[in-house]
This record gives C-alpha cells, sequence and structure tokens, in this order.
C-alpha cells in the first residue's frame, strides 16, 4: 500500500523550508565565522598587549592600557569573544539538550553568563585605561 500523496503544488523543499527550530540557524552561523574572523584579525595585537603586561603592576598596566588603539583593540576583541562564546554555547545547548525546560534555563545561564563575563572585562579595561 502506498502513502498518500498530498494535494499540494508545493514542492518537498518549499514543505520544509522555515521549519527549524529556531529559525536563526543561518544568522548564527554567519555571526559566528563573522566573530571568528574578527578574533583571527585582533589575535595578535592582544597577544602584544597581553605580553607587554607581563610583569607591571597596576600603574604600568594603566599606563599601557591609557593609549587609546589599545583599550579599543581589547575591547573589541573582548566583545567579539564573548559574542563567539555565546553563540557556540547556545548551540551546543540547543543540539544537545531536549528537555525544553532544561534547555530554556540553560540557554538564559547561557546568555547571562556571556553578558556578565564581557560587561566585567569591560568595565575593568575601561577603569584601566581611564587611571581611575
Amino acid at each position: 500500500m502506498t502513502a498518500p500523496k498530498s494535494s499540494s503544488m508545493r514542492t518537498p523543499l518549499a514543505r520544509v523550508r522555515a521549519l527549524g527550530a529556531s529559525h536563526s540557524g543561518t544568522g548564527d552561523f554567519w555571526r559566528q565565522r563573522l566573530t571568528a574572523v574578527a578574533m583571527v584579525l585582533l589575535i595578535v595585537p592582544v597577544i602584544v598587549v597581553v605580553l607587554m603586561l607581563i610583569g607591571r603592576n597596576q600603574a604600568g598596566a594603566a599606563q599601557i592600557l591609557g593609549s587609546a588603539p589599545i583599550a579599543i583593540i581589547l575591547l573589541l576583541f573582548i566583545i567579539a569573544s564573548a559574542w563567539h562564546m555565546k553563540i557556540g554555547m547556545q548551540v551546543v545547548i540547543e543540539d544537545y539538550i531536549h528537555n525544553e525546560k532544561l534547555k530554556l534555563a540553560s540557554v538564559m545561564a547561557n546568555n547571562f553568563f556571556c553578558f556578565a563575563v564581557a560587561l566585567a572585562s569591560i568595565y575593568a579595561i575601561l577603569k584601566l585605561s581611564s587611571g581611575v
């Protein structure tokens, strides 16, 4: 016995399109690639800055971070890496946690954690760079 045919004139692709769980997979894919490229471009200057900070006290670190280009490079790196971390962990959570309540709680905790890490890091850099 054959399965009953659908009376729809739509192709199989048209029936499947836009039926994903989150409807944002492609956007997340490209945002994660964009943040990865940003981090690749920023990693060498960040390593140089970190090497310059080794062995310095707070005054020395403030002096190095007081430079606007250095503070901007570090801020961009933090924003890109926190965003990259958020997207990557969210994909893992959505793929491997099947209980909907636990998935929702995990995604919320992931968002909060990534935001808190980024905010604390940004605050520290701004505080050191302003000399306060």
